[in-house]
């Protein structure tokens, strides 16, 4: 039976098998996605190809964390995790994205609710399945970087990165979502405090810095955040949690940067085997890493990278 036969079998047998499939746009992985129109009303299909070295089980595990603890994690309505296919809630087209482009005076108030929600999420106790990613296991994770600048010791820069991250850790860790992002995040007025921001994405979740997703979320490779919104996340997540502003700031840097690093080794590798939607979003990818390198908490990745003749544009 081929793959199309098999997806056609498992929406009959969820009960959608009468309805219009639509595709939807993608992400950098292998997955791809359609919403599904029938008497049913609409859902979202998920097909995440185990051949291509996808897996539908992470993604299940991080939804039901999330859903139990009340955040808006699209509802499960039927898994085949031996196919790679998952039937989950549609959880609309307001990405946040999109709403902060039709409504841009509100777009402060929707970053700050987004980072009282990251607040929300980090209240919970971390679950047992997150794998750590601290200083020693965020250094080695740029090599992608190195992968592209091939003329550069990756040693001296990784351990300038592992000791900026060292130097602005804070204890405990969270839980972090990785690709947190305008572009992964829905709006859902209609529902209540930290529900209100519907999730995507997620299934990368590990236990890592409270100043990761924050650092995600206001360093979108995909849009220019407002210095207004980027204030009023920070504001708005030190409020929430407690968290002192400077604090927080040496470590959207230093996360930040690490992070920023990764990316451009990520969509370099893409953009190498023809995917070269990526390549517009270099120069902003670029312009955070320099703001990331420009903080003192930075400094020593700035220095590490000058000495090997990189300079963040």
């Amino acid at each position: 039976m081929t793959r199309a036969s098999h997806i056609t079998r498992f929406l009959a047998d969820a009960g959608w098998g009468d309805a219009a499939r639509l595709p939807l746009a993608g992400d950098a992985s292998a997955r791809s996605y359609e919403r599904l129109k029938g008497t049913k009303g609409t859902a979202i299909l998920m097909n995440a190809d185990p051949a291509t070295g996808e897996q539908t089980q992470p993604f299940l595990t991080v939804a039901d964390h999330l859903s139990a603890h009340g955040f808006s994690a699209p509802r499960i309505l039927a898994t085949d995790p031996a196919l790679g296919l998952i039937l989950m809630e549609d959880l609309g087209d307001d990405l946040l994205t999109q709403v902060c482009a039709r409504r841009p005076g509100d777009e402060a108030a929707l970053y700050a609710e987004t980072a009282r929600m990251l607040a929300a999420l980090h209240a919970v106790p971390v679950p047992g399945w997150a794998k750590p990613y601290g200083p020693a296991q965020m250094g080695p994770m740029i090599d992608l970087f190195f992968a592209h600048h091939t003329d550069m010791p990756a040693r001296d820069v990784t351990d300038a990165v592992t000791q900026a991250l060292e130097a602005t850790d804070i204890a405990p860790q969270v839980l972090i979502l990785r690709d947190f992002h305008a572009e992964n995040l829905l709006w859902l007025p209609d529902r209540d405090g930290a529900a209100r921001l519907g999730l995507l994405d997620f299934q990368d979740a590990l236990a890592g810095h409270p100043a990761y997703d924050l650092a995600s979320l206001i360093q979108d490779a995909r849009r220019d955040v407002s210095r207004d919104a980027a204030n009023a996340a920070v504001f708005a997540f030190c409020d929430a949690t407690g968290h002192d502003a400077a604090r927080i700031e040496a470590a959207i840097a230093t996360q930040g940067a690490q992070r920023n690093l990764r990316i451009l080794g990520i969509f370099a590798r893409l953009a190498g085997a023809g995917r070269t939607k990526y390549t517009p979003l270099l120069p902003r990818v670029e312009a955070h890493l320099a703001a990331c390198l420009a903080h003192p908490a930075a400094s020593g990745i700035a220095r590490a990278l000058a000495a090997n003749g990189y300079t963040a544009r």
